[in-house]
């Protein structure tokens, strides 16, 4: 990732590197909090796992973050988040037209980095391909993103369409970086499907954990206000769960709570004392662990080394039982 900055010294390139931890905002060096970088990893993980080298898959986990960071700066504009990991946003620091401009370079330098696999020795036909996998979940992120914008503005939003929302916007994403992961350790293409299958279906148990922690989360953890998408009137899975199964007069309330233009404090206790009492974070929980369990299932009949099969077991039980 620092290689694709290299060179790079307009303050442009500050606010993306302000952005990803490693410069405060007057531009000097800084090891601040940042990312979990699971997406590289799962990327990196999934070439070990096919036998291939993890330094192949370096430039494609560097090209998998980027991409991932220029969604995170659009969607704290979109969203309105003051805060990213305990810092100001950047569209808080510089504005949103500079932060817009830095979200569309960030995406730019992810292909810079997609460029730097045939130095790592990948043929051409499997760079385009990885090219391919990304490029696509980059559009289904986008959209995904339009849908969950769009769903604050409706009332009425099914598990059904949640579940749309979130293959586009955190499971594509997700699907790509196991996949093309895959693919530049060179296994075959069947094997390289399971691993798409494998990375969705993280992807869905990413997000909904994702989901309570948005309303539950220790701030201290999260780097995030507790119950911010509440606040925010997000429609995330606890939610719509419990707008679709709580007791008649709860799941009206909660309606009219998340039909209000602004929410107090107040509003927030109580939605979050509803969607408990809906069961919603039980639920929640327990969906998660379902859709990790699937993943690893989709890699059941794939011949893995024990211990490659190993850290994607860690990894999956990290997806659903993370903090932060």
């Amino acid at each position: 990732m620092r290689h694709a900055f290299e060179g790079r010294n307009l303050v442009h390139y500050s606010l993306m590197r302000y952005h990803l931890g490693w410069e405060d905002r007057d531009g000097h060096p800084q090891d601040a909090r940042h990312g979990k970088l699971l997406r590289p990893l799962l990327c990196v993980a999934s070439c070990e796992a096919v036998g291939g080298e993890a330094e192949t898959a370096f430039p494609l986990a560097a090209a998998v973050e980027l991409l991932h960071n220029f969604s995170l700066i659009h969607d704290d504009i979109e969203d309105q988040s003051p805060q990213r990991h305990g810092r100001d946003a950047v569209w808080r620091v510089w504005g949103i037209a500079q932060a817009v401009n830095a979200g569309d370079g960030m995406f730019a330098l992810a292909h810079v980095a997609l460029d730097r696999l045939s130095e790592a020795g990948v043929d051409a036909q499997r760079v385009r391909a990885a090219t391919h996998l990304l490029d696509t979940a980059s559009l289904r992120l986008c959209e995904g993103q339009y849908l969950d914008l769009a769903f604050e503005e409706r009332l009425e939003v099914s598990c059904a369409d949640y579940l749309t929302m979130v293959h586009g916007k955190t499971a594509a994403l997700m699907a790509a970086a196991a996949g093309s992961g895959a693919l530049v350790g060179e296994a075959p293409p069947g094997v390289g499907s399971a691993f798409e299958q494998f990375g969705e279906k993280l992807g869905f148990a990413f997000q909904v954990r994702d989901d309570v922690l948005g309303i539950w989360g220790e701030s201290r953890e999260t780097g995030k206000p507790t119950g911010e998408d509440i606040r925010a009137r997000k429609k995330s899975f606890p939610v719509v769960y419990a707008m679709e199964s709580a007791a008649a007069g709860d799941g009206e309330e909660l309606r009219t709570i998340y039909g209000k233009d602004k929410l107090s404090e107040e509003d927030i206790a109580t939605a979050s004392l509803l969607l408990e009492r809906a069961g919603a974070r039980a639920h929640s929980e327990e969906t998660a662990s379902r859709y990790a369990a699937g993943a690893l299932q989709c890699l059941a009949g794939i011949d893995l080394a024990p211990d490659r099969r190993h850290d994607l077991e860690l990894l999956a039980d990290y997806f659903v039982n993370r903090e932060a």
